[in-house]
């Protein structure tokens, strides 16, 4: 255990300089770990590995396929989205210098590691720890034709997990959740860190597996982070809450070949701080995935996830009017820009797939590619005098190492 924490350690250091995310449920990922994204996110109601466990489900350790034995996890998503922003100003007049362009946002493709470890204390109980990144979202249109619009938001986690096996077929979990959030809305970068919990609990019915958790409220409250172009050039504070969480999959799985499991999700961004000041919705996910076993070393894995925009259309907005974000009376033109270009978070229809492949009893190997087809957000003000508008596809791979020990 004394390398797994020595691993930990270097990691910490590895997600801090990652940039953030372009995330796909909202702001979060459809899930952790090669084998939960090649099943479309799925892993509430029987996760393969211990990374997606302690993400999805801190009771589901004790029904993992490394069971009663330990496990270490190492992954790493290669992230590549493609956003373009659009502004079409038909007749708003000055003070606005909105011009009619389109543009790429500049943000690079970038990794997102992950790393999950589990071990057995007693018969009963189970120990683990995760950590990765969970969320994230962002554009950069500076050097543009577009308004100088430059965001990134991310969010990482670090979640100590214990599981309790009460029955031979019913568990429980917890895990504390530590939270980095980063949010730079181009006049520079701010962080803080917030406490968190995720409740589990699972039940084995023969072939079936039923799975639920929830996830409290994460706040981070970002100091002076931007002056929402207010003339006096005074900074603000911004308050950003990962919302609450709640997760339910039911999985079959008939044979020792076979697995398949469906879930849902319910993000609280409604009622979010940071989400709600900004227009969004709450959003339900759902999500189908399937694994095959061919032989003794292979494993194909399919998967689906959906999830429409929690992004809500505010078209007919006076653009001379104000929206209060926070107590900070925000002109609607630059507020619709934050939104609608500066956070597309437009992203919906997901398709993954992947495989696995035991190259010893010990150590597995896992792929997966996820793809999500081009979304187009659009709005308008008043009178169609100015018109918004977002476009996000998105692909992505994700490789992994497991070590059984």
């Amino acid at each position: 255990m004394k390398k797994t924490f020595a691993l930990l350690a270097s990691l910490t250091i590895v997600l801090a300089a990652v940039p953030a995310a372009m995330a796909t449920n909202g702001t979060s990922l459809i899930g952790i770990g090669p084998i939960s994204r090649a099943m479309g996110g799925a892993g509430v109601a029987a996760p393969q590995d211990a990374v997606s466990a302690i993400f999805a489900n801190p009771a589901a350790a004790c029904f993992s396929p490394y069971c009663p034995g330990s496990s270490v996890d190492f992954a790493g998503t290669w992230f590549n989205p493609n956003v373009d922003g659009k502004t079409v100003n038909n007749s708003l007049p000055p003070p606005f210098p909105i011009p009619t362009a389109e543009a790429e946002s500049q943000l690079n493709p970038f990794v997102v590691p992950a790393i999950g470890v589990s071990t057995p204390i007693n018969e009963k109980l189970r120990f683990g720890i995760g950590m990765y990144g969970v969320s994230g979202l962002g554009a950069d249109y500076k050097g543009t034709s577009l308004p100088p619009i430059y965001t990134q938001l991310q969010t990482m986690k670090f979640a100590p997990n214990l599981a309790w096996l009460i029955t031979p077929d019913f568990s429980v979990g917890a895990s504390v959740e530590v939270v980095w959030q980063n949010l730079d809305l181009g006049q520079g970068a701010t962080h803080d860190y917030a406490l968190g919990l995720q409740l589990g609990v699972l039940y084995r019915l023969g072939k079936f597996n039923i799975g639920a958790s929830y996830t409290t409220p994460e706040s981070v409250t970002h100091k002076n982070v931007s002056d929402f172009n207010d003339p006096s050039g005074e900074l603000y504070d911004l308050e950003i809450e990962s919302p609450h969480t709640f997760k339910f999959g039911v999985a079959f799985e008939p044979n020792t070949s076979v697995l398949l499991e469906v879930y849902s999700r319910w993000y609280g961004w409604g009622s979010a701080a940071g989400y709600k000041d900004f227009g969004w919705d709450d959003q339900w996910v759902f999500g189908i995935g399937g694994q095959w076993r061919l032989a003794d070393r292979w494993a194909l894995r399919l998967g689906y996830n959906y999830g429409e925009t929690p992004l809500k259309d505010n078209t007919g907005f006076n653009p001379f009017g104000n929206t209060d974000v926070q107590g900070v009376p925000v002109n609607n033109v630059n507020y619709e820009l934050l939104r609608v270009i500066g956070f597309p978070a437009i992203a919906e229809h997901h398709f993954t797939a992947g495989f696995g492949f035991d190259i010893t009893k010990s150590w597995i190997l896992n792929l997966s590619f996820m793809y999500s087809p081009e979304e187009t957000f659009s709005e308008s003000s008043a009178g169609d005098a100015l018109v918004l508008e977002s476009n996000m596809s998105q692909w992505s791979s994700t490789f992994g190492l497991t070590w059984y020990f």
